[in-house]
């Protein structure tokens, strides 16, 4: 039995169902009511299933459904996708908590907090969808208690779906759906949370368009397509939570001993974008703070090329720091070709080994501190930033000049803070390394550098070799006094 091709069944009732059709079809009966347009056009039908009662935990979904289906005289059949409220799903799965345990219920689901503004939170939920609340609902269930998303949404999909087939001999898709709202878009539509059967993603790639125009991004959600399709006839206090749509049969894949359920785009989970590839991931707040908490120095990095571009985009975000007098106190030298690099580091081993032996220290001694500055060595991408202290006051006092210099300083360290985190943001890593301190007249001639600028360390920057070591935490308890 296969599930290349639908049934064409009598239209459903106007207050019942809605049809995908060309404007100009008229309404017929029979058997073959579709059967005038259904070869020159393409269509669908989806109609809410009536009489499916209130879901218990225990509950078996799937016989409610078929006996639901049954009844309102649509007997269900190969090809057609249940779109499954995620409610019910969860009442039948017991995962009901008391209201006054919301907020912990949040918290226990919740992977990481996206955004924030006052009490409301969109967060990543264990299940990896990102959604208000982690998917902790209040409606459609009695007062007093919240539900939480069903325990794994594929695999209720799977039940429903085996469950089906095992009363009706049918092979039917089934879709599991939650209630999202979406960037940049008011309101709120259906999506897929589970899936069962159905080829949630189709990859149009590598085809073309009628113009024969290639198509070399298309990707279409069907598996969202389908649950917002479903929510037009459910609605969100009918107390219909289960559709069915039918006509799109070429979306369903044949059950697994037939040799269907193979491919990877047949569960929800293919829907969630990974972290890796979501350039949206953060809030704005959360966003910053993240960037700034997850900088680490990088000691190993490939040999993959550094975008310029990128480095001087984390230039221009560095030069947003505060400065004194309204002045611009930083200076960023790229060295962005390996001679260049090379040059300079091996000036500065010159110097420092220099000072290693007027220290008295052993030639071994040398050798093992020197290998320390292999991370600058070694990164294919060297800047070196530098403080100008042009626009500074000058005070008859060392102790006021020496303080006016010290502002200079941190105005600059906030310049070199906001570089490296900007590097993080372009996912580069990077390493601030203070030797051109010690070395600065060295540094000023190898880079012919005007004699008032003050190299203050150097940044290697690259692609990361590993991921960084995890830091232990901080408090900040730790590091605040209270007045």
């Amino acid at each position: 039995m296969t599930a290349t091709t639908a049934a064409t069944p009598p239209l459903p009732d106007p207050d019942a169902s809605a049809a995908a059709s060309p404007a100009d079809a008229s309404p017929a009966s029979g058997p073959h009511a579709l059967g005038s347009y259904a070869s020159e056009s393409p269509a669908y039908e989806v109609w809410a299933v009536p009489g499916i009662p209130e879901v218990r935990p225990g509950d078996d979904l799937a016989a409610l459904v078929v006996r639901a289906a049954g009844a309102d005289g649509r007997t269900l059949v190969d090809g057609d996708v249940l779109i499954v409220t995620s409610k019910i799903v969860s009442k039948a799965e017991g995962r009901i908590v008391e209201a006054d345990d919301r907020d912990a219920a949040i918290d226990a689901e919740t992977v990481r907090v996206v955004a924030r503004r006052g009490p409301a939170r969109i967060v990543e939920s264990r299940h990896g969808f990102v959604m208000a609340a982690a998917g902790v609902d209040a409606s459609n269930t009695p007062k007093g208690t919240v539900l939480l998303l069903p325990e794994d949404p594929d695999a209720a999909a799977r039940r429903v779906r085996d469950g089906v087939r095992e009363a009706l001999g049918v092979t039917v898709g089934v879709v599991v759906t939650d209630t999202f709202g979406r960037p940049w878009r008011e309101g709120l539509t259906d999506v897929a949370i589970g899936a069962a059967g159905v080829r949630v993603l189709e990859d149009l790639r590598g085809g073309v368009d009628a113009h024969g125009n290639p198509l070399g991004v298309t990707v279409t959600a069907v598996g969202d397509e389908l649950a917002a399709a479903g929510e037009l006839v459910k609605g969100k206090a009918d107390g219909l939570p289960v559709a069915v749509v039918r006509g799109l049969a070429r979306h369903v894949l044949p059950a697994p001993e037939e040799g269907g359920d193979t491919e990877p785009a047949v569960t929800a989970r293919a829907l969630v974008r990974d972290a890796a590839a979501d350039m949206f991931r953060l809030g704005t707040s959360e966003a910053v703070r993240e960037a700034v908490t997850l900088r680490r120095t990088v000691r190993e990095f490939t040999a993959d090329p550094v975008d310029g571009q990128a480095v001087r985009r984390a230039v221009a975000a560095a030069v947003t720091a505060p400065a004194p007098h309204h002045t611009t106190p930083w200076r960023f030298v790229l060295l962005e070709s390996e001679s260049s690099r090379l040059r300079l580091l091996d000036a500065m081993r010159d110097a420092w080994i220099a000072d290693l032996r007027a220290d008295g220290k052993s030639e071994e001694s040398i050798a093992k501190r020197v290998k320390r500055g292999d991370v600058l060595r070694d990164a294919p991408y060297l800047a070196v930033p530098c403080l100008a202290t042009d626009g500074a006051h000058a005070y008859p006092d060392a102790r006021r000049n020496a303080s006016e210099r010290e502002m200079f300083v941190v105005a600059t360290g906030a310049g070199i803070q906001n570089f490296l985190v900007a590097l993080a943001g372009e996912q580069l890593g990077s390493a601030w390394i203070s030797s051109t301190m010690f070395c600065r007249d060295v540094v000023r001639d190898v880079l012919e550098l005007p004699a008032d600028w003050d190299p203050m360390g150097a940044v290697a920057i690259g692609r990361p070799a590993a991921p960084p070591r995890q830091r232990p935490a901080r408090a900040a308890e730790d590091f605040v006094v209270e007045r």
